[in-house]
């Protein structure tokens, strides 16, 4: 995707909207993904290293903001489909379908800055729980420490929750209305129809379904991170590998879904494969 992405804009020489969004959900995809890979490798190869103070809380930061743009992008992309695909009337709708060209990259920033400052709030409070954890207790001030240390860590999953929730909102909210609007369209050619297969019904199924392929991929990954995050499964345990493995699959889906959806991304990767069986014979 990103590969097709760059290549359209260097030879039109126009950055599109369409391309924006796909150029900056599969960098976040990639660097996720990347990410998540070194996280993984560095706690079972490094564990004492792993868990010292800057190292541990970069990562998780990193972390934080790479899930939260990746989740913000992917909310972006399903607004974009639901302005310029649904055909509702109102007086918003025609108002945003005619400026979401000016208006997609200060959503992509406003969202990135969002989540940039989600993520300095996490480094913040979790440097506080480190020493709360780390430092010395006495049998006076024990008590009063754990109290302190779990109000901190109840506030670090509710702060990170209420991060990656408002883009799951957004994300439902645009999806609702694009199947709902497709959905009206696809009764209405239907009820139209002469009895010979109708392209253009068959393309609104098959959006449909993709929107709806989107919908539980996205919420999957979310309940995912909220696990994750919530420290539900103690460390190395098969519920978190579970999880890990789902984070990770759910975005590699979501790729696969849009290239699936997309002729354009289609097209790549069938030219690769050609070139790999006239390599091969």
């Amino acid at each position: 995707i990103l590969a097709v992405s760059l290549t359209s804009c260097i030879r039109s020489k126009i950055l599109s909207s369409y391309d924006m969004i796909m150029i900056f959900l599969s960098l976040s995809r990639f660097f996720l993904q990347s990410w998540m890979m070194l996280d993984l490798l560095l706690s079972l190869l490094c564990e004492a290293s792993y868990y010292e103070e800057n190292l541990f809380a970069i990562f998780k930061t990193v972390f934080i903001f790479l899930n939260c743009s990746s989740l913000w992008f992917a909310a972006w992309l399903s607004v974009f489909y639901c302005i310029k695909v649904a055909t509702f009337t109102q007086s918003i709708f025609t108002w945003l379908k005619q400026r979401i060209s000016s208006l997609l990259p200060w959503m992509l920033i406003i969202s990135s800055l969002f989540s940039f400052a989600i993520c300095l709030s996490f480094v913040c409070d979790i440097y506080i729980v480190h020493d709360n954890f780390t430092a010395p207790l006495t049998m006076t001030n024990s008590s009063e420490r754990r109290v302190e240390v779990k109000a901190r860590v109840g506030f670090l999953i509710l702060l990170c929750n209420a991060g990656i929730a408002l883009p799951l909102i957004v994300f439902i909210v645009s999806s609702i209305l694009l199947v709902r609007s497709l959905s009206i369209h696809a009764r209405q050619m239907k009820n139209n129809a002469t009895g010979c297969r109708d392209p253009s019904l068959e393309a609104h199924m098959r959006a449909i379904k993709s929107i709806f392929s989107f919908f539980i991929l996205y919420v999957t990954y979310f309940i995912s991170l909220i696990l994750i995050l919530s420290g539900v499964f103690l460390p190395f345990s098969i519920g978190e590998a579970i999880c890990i493995a789902v984070m990770a699959a759910c975005p590699a889906g979501h790729s696969m879904v849009l290239i699936w959806s997309n002729p354009k991304f289609r097209e790549l990767p069938a030219r690769i494969l050609h070139h790999a069986n006239c390599h091969v014979r």
